[in-house]
């Protein structure tokens, strides 16, 4: 900016200096034009790529949740989902970088107060350097604040616990040595702590990440674990589990009612070179909805096929109402168990068979009208 000291007295050279600062702001401002232009138009293929990612994932949900629904399935859809939404959080943070939006435009999603309660807060303090007002230099006072919490994470760190033992010896007669006895291991004499011992299957069986995957996971962090070492483990926690799932079972037979289901899992044959089918049964109960005072729980049992006799011997004295889908294995136990065993089967199953009627059959219309308002009971 020139000061009226530094303006030449000449006339001429007081038309050239204007007509210099004349060229020098329009060249300024067609640059920002074209600017503008430019943000506009990338802003704009942005935005058209957010609307079409929308529409396709908003045409994967109608075909969740349409009449088509029971025919998607369910793993597949999230699949599909997952890489859809992807591609929409890349659009939005391309947008975002060309043209961000004021604070007065993006929309009030918070979460604030909606975290957990239990997980750690650490704070930070983003304050100014000076705190004097900058119209009379006054000292300011602080009238309030404003707070944000965000989600952070921890990766997997992997810590050493070292456990001293001192002894000790008498000075009179120096034949004697004391020592606290050390702590039980599942692992004796190996390095794994028992929280990490729990780690890996949970991994394995709860999050599907194979031990070779896990082994090159910990790799990341210089811990070298081969998958047979890891399998030990597995092994090991299984033997203790053991008999908490016995206890577990134990008390699912003194249950009233119990649900029942069984669903396929792939095993390794070994020397055929390829994958067998098991069984996984899965026996549970959760009566807090109806006023029971026993805890949830659910216990699950591996066979190596589907046969009648296997919910039987899972089960052994139960007596009570078994809820179950329609497998003919529960009917026969219930035919042999007698009036000691009532069967409630799922309505979701029965349900099925009217859904797809529906289409050219009032009754089966009707049908499924009543089990809605079945469902509507017990939602409410």
């Amino acid at each position: 900016m020139l000061m009226q000291a530094d303006l030449p007295e000449d006339i001429d050279a007081l038309r050239a200096l204007v007509l210099e600062q004349s060229r020098m702001l329009a060249e300024e401002r067609a640059a920002s034009e074209a600017r503008l232009t430019e943000l506009g138009v990338a802003k704009g293929e942005a935005d058209a790529e957010i609307e079409r990612l929308q529409s396709i994932i908003d045409a994967f949900m109608r075909h969740r949740f349409g009449r088509r629904s029971e025919q998607l399935d369910a793993d597949q859809l999230q699949l599909g989902l997952e890489d859809v939404e992807i591609a929409l959080g890349h659009a939005r943070a391309a947008r975002d970088a060309v043209a961000p939006r004021s604070r007065s435009d993006q929309p009030r999603k918070t979460n604030r107060g909606s975290l957990p309660a239990h997980l750690e807060r650490i704070e930070q303090i983003v304050d100014i350097e000076e705190k004097v007002c900058p119209c009379c230099s006054g000292a300011l006072h602080q009238i309030g604040e404003d707070v944000a919490e965000r989600l952070d994470v921890v990766p997997t760190t992997f810590r050493v616990l070292v456990t001293r033992r001192p002894r000790y010896g008498c000075r009179s007669c120096e034949g004697a040595i004391v020592q606290a006895p050390a702590p039980a291991r599942i692992v004796e004499g190996g390095i794994p702590a028992e929280a990490l011992i729990a780690q890996v299957p949970v991994s394995k069986y709860a999050d599907h990440v194979p031990l070779y995957r896990q082994a090159q996971i910990y790799a990341r962090q210089d811990i070298k674990l081969d998958r047979s070492t890891l399998a030990d483990w597995v092994g090991r926690a299984a033997w203790y589990l053991r008999p908490l799932r016995d206890r577990t079972l134990e008390e699912l037979r003194r249950s009233e009612r119990l649900f029942a289901d069984e669903t396929t899992a792939p095993v390794l044959d070994p020397g055929r070179g390829r994958t067998k089918t098991g069984q996984l049964w899965a026996y549970a109960r959760d009566d807090r909805q109806w006023g029971g005072v026993g805890p949830p729980m659910v216990a699950y049992v591996y066979a190596a096929d589907r046969k009648a006799e296997r919910p039987g011997t899972h089960l052994g004295d139960f007596a009570g109402i078994l809820q179950v889908d329609g497998y003919g294995g529960y009917t026969a136990l219930a035919k042999r168990r007698g009036q000691q065993l009532s069967l409630a089967f799922c309505w979701s199953h029965v349900r099925r068979k009217f859904y797809d009627l529906a289409a050219s059959s009032p009754v089966a219309t009707e049908i499924l009208r009543r089990i809605a308002m079945l469902y509507a009971i017990e939602d409410g």
